[in-house]
C-alpha cells in the first residue's frame, strides 16, 4: 500500500515542498519541510497534525522552499525533535547556515501565534486575547539552530540506508532510503524508497543539464551524474511510482546551454557599469548563491585585465552568514561536479611545486580574489552611500531572493532612484499570498508586463540585451521590526505560554522542551527538572494530571507563580530562601526537592546526546570579529593553525602571506594584485540597534518608493525544463506518475505529455496523478497478491529460500474458504488433516475457485491455503519450471568474481568483461546476457562457467511445484 499527500506546494504559485508518503503498516514518512517568505504558520497546521504519525523525516535541498520550517517545527512542536531525520552533509550544513541568515536578518521568521489558540486559553482576558494579534513566539538561539541540525544524520550518495524509525512509529519492516544526485544545488537530493514491493522515487527539483558547480541529476548515470548513459540507471528505473515536480514543464530549453547563459549574464552586467550604475541580484544565502557567485568570480578572474569595462567594476556577495556558507562550499568540494575538483587539484599542484613562494596567480574554485564579501548593515549603507565615478560601477550580490528580508532589500532601497540602475532576477518568484505578493514578485510582474517600455542593447559579441524600465511606479516595501508587549497583551501571552508549558510536560516526558526562555519565564531556571519533579510530585500523591486538568490549571495561574504554589519547590527555585517549614506536612512535602534528569535509555544504553559531540565549524560563531579569539589562543599548550605559523614566520621576515582559506570576514585571499586592497568598509563598526529581548509583537511599517530602475532577468533557476522532463520521464517507465511542485497551468499541461509519451511505450496506461494541496491519492502498485493464511500441513512441507531479507516459495495448494474458528480448530496431525481435506474434497467442487480475499474477509470468512488432496495430486501435477529469483547487481558481480582471483572491469556503457574473455550486460528489460570469446581448454578453469555459477549464487533457485 502507497497512498501520498501533498501538503504544500501542489497546484499553486508557491515553491514551499511538504509531501507525505504511507506505505504499508501505517509507516509515514514526511518529504521536506518548506515554507515562503510569508511564514504563514497556518499553512503548518496540517503537518503538526501528522507529527504524532510520523516514521522518519526526508530533506532534500538547502533551500527556504525545502527547509525553512524543518527549525520552526522542532522549537515549537512537541514530540518533532524525536523524529528521526536524514539528509545529505551539505544540506545540513548550507541548511544550518540557511536558517541563521533567516532568523538574524527578519523577526517574521520567528511566526506569530494563532488566533484560536490564545482565544482557546484565556478566558479571563477574553476581550484582550481577541484584539491581541501577530504575538510572536520566541525566536530559536544560533545554539539552538545548530543542535536542532545536529540531529539531522548524514547520507551519502547511492548508500542504500535502513532509516531508525521514531518511538511511536510502527515497524518499518526493512524500509530503505537512498539518495541521489539531483543536480539543483549542492547535495540535492533525489530520493529512492524501497518498502516490501514499493519503489517509490522522489525527484522534485532536478536539473539534468551540467553547471559550472553542481553535477547534473543522477537519472543517466555517471561520474557524479549527468554525464552517463542513454539508459536510466537501474535503481531510478521503472519505479512503481514516481513523484516528479512539474515545474519548469512550460520552460523552453535554454539556446546555447550554460555557456550562453553565463555570457548573457555577465554582457547585462557590462551594459550597465558602463554607465556608472550599479547592478543587484538578489540571490539566496545558501544553495543557488554558489553557481552565481563561481560565476562571477571567473568572469572577473578572466577579464578585470587591461582595458575591460569590468576592471573599474567591484563585486560584493552581501549576506549576515554569507562567511560561514563559502567556508562550507570549499570543504565540499567533493559534492560538486569534477571540473571543480580539477581545478582545486591543479591549485593545489601549482602550490606544491612552488613550495609557497612564489605569488599565487589564481586562487582556488571559491578563493575569492576579486569577490568581496559583506556581512554588516552598516557595511551596506556605508557602500551605498559611496558616489561612484564616471566609468566606475558595482555589482551587489544579496539575499534574499524575495526581496523581503536581507540585505537584498536594503540595496534596493538605495538604487531605486538612478535609472541606470538595474536589477537582475534569476529565478521566477514564488508567490505566498496573491493579496500580498512579495517585492520580487511584483518586479517579475513589472517584467513580465513590459507597461513601462523596454530597452534593447547590443552587447559585446552581438547579442540583444532586453531590459524593462520600471518607470517611475510607487513600489510598497514592508519593514518587519519588533514592539516589546506590554499590559494586557503580556498577560496574555503570559497566559498562552503557561499552558503551553503544561501541556507539553503532560503530553511530552522525556523530550526537549522549547516554550521557556529566560526572556519569557521569570520563575524557571531549569524546566527540566522543575517538570520531572512536578510530575513525580503529582505521581507521588495519587493526582492524574489529564490534558483537560491542565488545561484548567494553567488558565487560572499566571507565569510567575506564588510561593505557596511553589511548595517544598521553593527551596531551589527561589534565589536566596534557604529554609521551609515542613511541621505538619506530607509526603514529599517532608524532603528536600532533588531534581533527578531521568536519562534517555534504549536495548543499546544510555542515549548519546549529539551536542556533546558538535564539530567546531557547526558552532555559532557568535564572536566573529575574533575578539575573544586572541584570548583563548594566548592558553598555554594551545596549538596553533597552519596559516598562523605561517604569518607569524612571514612578520618576522617582513613579507605579506594571507590566509589560504579565507577569513571568516570572506575578504578572499588577498592577493597583491590590487583586486582586493582594505578600505574604509573594513572599519565599519555595525550600529543597527538590537530589538526587544522579552516578549514582543510584530509590526509591519510600509515605505513608498518611485522605482526608476531597470529590471532585466537571466534564468539561473536550475530546474529541469520541458525538453528534460518529456525526455526523461518516459525512459524511467515509472507504472504510476504524480505531478506536483508546480502551478496549475504547468502540472495539467505535463500531465498531459505524460499520459500521451507513456501510453506509446507501454501496453498498459500509466495512471498520472495531479493532487491538490491535503488530496490523498492511492498509487499503491498493481499486483496479484493475496493474503491467505497457511494450513499447518502445508507449512511443513514447504521449505522457503532467503532472498534480501525476503522468503519466498512456490506451492500447490487447495484454497479454502474457512470461518477463523475452524481454521484455528484444525488438528495439527498430518495424517487427520489428510483425511479432512479427503472429506472437505467430497462435498466441495472439485474446480479451485479463487476469491479475494477481501470479499471473503467482509462476509466474515479466512481464505486458507491447504495441501491437496491425494485423488487430484497427480491431476494437478505440472511441470513447472525452476525460478530464478533476486536482482542481480553487475557491481556486486564484479567484486564476487575479483575475490574468485578474475580480473573483471567495467568497459563500455554498463558491459561488465571478466578476464577479457567472457562480457556480461544487463538488458533494459532486466535479463542478464552472457557471451563468450574462445574455446575451454583442459585443465585449466572455465570463465564461462563460473561466471554462470557466480550469477546462478547471487539468486534464490526456487523448483517448481
Amino acid at each position: 500500500m502507497f497512498t501520498f499527500c501533498p501538503l504544500q506546494g501542489a497546484l499553486s504559485d508557491s515553491t514551499a515542498s511538504q509531501s507525505l508518503l504511507e506505505l504499508d503498516g501505517g509507516v509515514k514518512v514526511l518529504v521536506d519541510l518548506g515554507w515562503d517568505e510569508t511564514f504563514d504558520v497556518a499553512k503548518l497546521e496540517e503537518l503538526e497534525k501528522q507529527v504524532p504519525t510520523l516514521s522518519l523525516i526526508l530533506l532534500t535541498h538547502a533551500n527556504t522552499s525545502h527547509l525553512a520550517a524543518y527549525v520552526h517545527c522542532c522549537k515549537n512542536i512537541p514530540l518533532f525533535t524525536r523524529i528521526p531525520a536524514y539528509a545529505t552533509r551539505p544540506v545540513i550544513d548550507l541548511g544550518r547556515s540557511l536558517t541563521q541568515d533567516l532568523y538574524s536578518s527578519t523577526p517574521a521568521a520567528s511566526t506569530t501565534i494563532r488566533q484560536s489558540s490564545l482565544s482557546e486559553i484565556a478566558y479571563a482576558y477574553s476581550q484582550t486575547a481577541v484584539a491581541a494579534q501577530n504575538l510572536l513566539l520566541q525566536s530559536p538561539s544560533s545554539d539552538e539552530i545548530a543542535r536542532y541540525f545536529s540531529l539531522i544524520q548524514p547520507l551519502k550518495y547511492s548508500q542504500p540506508h535502513q532509516p531508525l524509525p521514531s518511538p511511536f512509529s510502527p515497524p518499518l519492516n526493512g524500509l530503505t532510503v537512498t539518495a541521489y544526485n539531483s543536480g539543483h544545488t549542492l547535495g540535492g537530493t533525489i530520493w529512492h524508497i524501497q518498502h516490501g514491493l514499493e519503489s517509490i522515487v522522489y525527484a522534485v527539483d532536478w536539473n539534468q543539464t551540467r553547471e559550472n558547480v553542481f553535477a547534473g541529476a543522477a537519472w543517466l548515470g555517471g561520474a557524479g551524474g549527468g554525464a552517463g548513459g542513454t539508459e536510466v540507471i537501474e535503481q531510478l528505473r521503472k519505479p512503481t511510482a514516481l513523484i516528479c515536480s512539474s515545474r519548469g514543464a512550460r520552460k523552453p530549453a535554454q539556446a546555447g546551454g550554460r555557456q550562453r547563459r553565463d555570457e548573457e549574464m555577465v554582457e547585462m552586467i557590462k551594459t550597465c557599469v558602463t554607465k556608472g550604475g550599479t547592478v543587484l541580484i538578489p540571490v539566496d544565502s545558501s544553495a543557488r548563491v554558489l553557481e552565481l557567485a563561481y560565476v562571477l568570480e571567473h568572469a572577473w578572474r578572466k577579464d578585470a585585465h587591461g582595458e575591460s569595462t569590468l576592471k573599474a567594476t567591484k563585486l560584493y556577495l552581501a549576506g549576515r552568514n554569507m562567511s560561514s556558507t563559502m567556508r562550507y562550499a570549499r570543504s565540499m568540494l567533493e559534492w560538486m561536479d569534477d571540473n571543480i575538483v580539477q581545478e582545486f587539484e591543479a591549485f593545489a599542484e601549482g602550490q606544491r611545486r612552488a613550495n609557497g613562494a612564489g605569488e599565487r596567480k589564481e586562487g582556488g574554485p571559491f578563493d575569492f580574489r576579486y569577490l568581496r564579501l559583506l556581512e554588516k548593515k552598516a557595511q551596506i549603507t556605508k557602500l551605498l552611500s559611496q558616489r561612484l565615478s564616471p566609468g566606475d560601477g558595482r555589482v551587489i550580490l544579496a539575499s534574499d531572493m524575495s526581496l523581503e528580508w536581507g540585505f537584498s532589500k536594503d540595496v534596493l532601497k538605495g538604487i531605486a532612484s538612478d535609472p541606470n540602475n538595474l536589477v537582475i532576477l534569476t529565478d521566477r518568484p514564488t508567490l505566498g499570498d496573491r493579496n500580498a505578493p512579495s517585492v520580487a514578485r511584483t518586479l517579475w510582474d513589472w517584467w513580465r508586463e513590459r507597461n513601462s517600455g523596454m530597452a534593447v542593447e547590443q552587447s559585446s559579441n552581438g547579442d540583444t540585451i532586453e531590459t524593462v524600465s520600471a518607470g517611475g511606479q510607487a513600489l510598497e516595501i514592508r519593514e518587519a521590526f519588533r514592539q516589546a508587549l506590554e499590559g494586557d497583551e503580556l498577560s496574555v501571552y503570559q497566559q498562552w505560554l503557561a499552558t503551553q508549558r503544561q501541556l507539553q510536560a503532560t503530553q511530552q516526558t522525556g523530550a526537549a522542551g522549547s516554550l521557556e526562555g529566560p526572556a519569557d519565564v521569570v520563575d524557571d531556571a531549569s524546566s527540566d527538572s522543575s517538570s520531572d519533579s512536578e510530575d513525580e510530585d503529582g505521581q507521588q500523591q495519587g493526582k492524574a494530571l489529564t490534558v483537560s486538568a491542565t488545561m484548567g490549571q494553567a488558565s487560572r495561574k499566571n507565569v510567575i507563580l506564588k510561593d505557596e504554589d511553589l511548595g517544598i519547590n521553593i527551596l531551589i527555585k527561589r534565589k536566596g530562601v534557604f529554609d521551609f517549614d515542613s511541621r505538619g506536612k506530607k509526603g514529599r512535602e517532608r524532603c528536600f526537592p532533588i531534581a533527578v534528569r531521568r536519562k534517555r535509555n534504549d536495548d543499546f544504553g544510555e542515549l548519546i546526546r549529539p551536542e556533546d559531540y558538535l564539530r567546531a565549524e557547526e558552532k555559532d560563531e557568535e564572536n566573529a570579529d575574533g575578539a575573544n579569539v586572541a584570548a583563548e589562543d594566548d592558553k598555554l599548550g594551545k596549538k596553533r593553525k597552519w596559516h598562523e605559523v605561517k604569518g607569524a614566520a612571514g612578520s618576522a621576515n617582513k613579507r605579506s602571506h594571507t590566509n589560504r582559506g579565507g577569513g571568516d570576514e570572506g575578504d578572499g585571499v588577498g592577493l597583491d594584485d590590487g583586486s582586493l586592497v582594505p578600505d574604509d568598509l573594513d572599519n565599519v563598526e555595525d550600529t543597527e540597534p538590537a530589538g526587544p529581548s522579552g516578549p514582543s509583537k510584530l509590526m509591519y511599517k510600509t515605505e513608498a518608493i518611485q522605482a526608476h530602475f531597470r529590471i532585466g532577468f537571466v534564468d539561473f533557476s536550475g530546474i529541469h525544463d520541458r525538453r528534460s522532463l518529456d525526455m526523461l520521464i518516459p525512459l524511467i517507465q515509472p507504472r504510476k506518475l504524480i505531478l506536483v511542485g508546480g502551478t496549475h497551468e504547468e502540472t495539467m499541461t505535463l500531465a498531459e505529455d505524460c499520459r500521451a509519451a507513456l501510453s506509446l511505450d507501454s501496453d498498459k496506461a500509466v495512471d498520472v496523478f495531479t493532487p491538490g494541496v491535503g488530496a490523498w491519492v492511492d498509487a499503491s502498485v498493481d499486483t496479484n497478491a493475496w493474503v491467505v493464511k497457511l494450513a499447518d500441513p502445508l507449512v511443513k512441507k514447504i521449505k522457503w529460500q532467503n532472498v534480501r531479507g525476503l522468503k519466498i516459495v512456490t506451492v500447490s495448494g487447495q484454497l479454502l474458504a474457512t470461518r477463523p474458528g475452524q481454521a484455528d480448530a484444525s488438528a495439527p496431525g498430518g495424517d487427520d488433516n489428510q483425511d479432512s481435506s479427503n472429506k472437505r474434497q467430497k462435498t466441495e467442487s472439485t474446480a479451485v475457485a479463487l476469491t479475494s480475499s477481501a470479499l471473503s474477509l467482509s462476509q466474515g470468512v479466512l481464505p486458507v491455503l491447504d495441501v491437496m488432496p491425494s485423488n487430484l495430486v497427480s491431476a494437478a501435477r505440472t511441470a513447472a519450471q525452476p525460478l530464478h529469483v533476486g536482482d542481480l547487481r553487475l557491481a556486486d558481480l564484479r567484486r564476487a568474481m575479483q575475490a574468485c582471483g578474475h580480473g573483471a572491469e567495467f568497459r563500455g556503457e554498463g558491459i561488465l568483461v571478466i578476464d577479457g574473455s567472457v562480457s556480461v550486460r544487463k538488458s533494459a528489460e532486466g535479463r542478464i546476457e552472457v557471451e563468450s570469446v574462445g574455446i575451454p581448454v583442459v585443465g585449466r578453469r572455465n570463465t564461462l562457467y563460473e561466471v554462470k555459477k557466480a550469477i546462478y549464487d547471487s539468486v534464490a533457485v526456487v523448483a517448481g511445484a
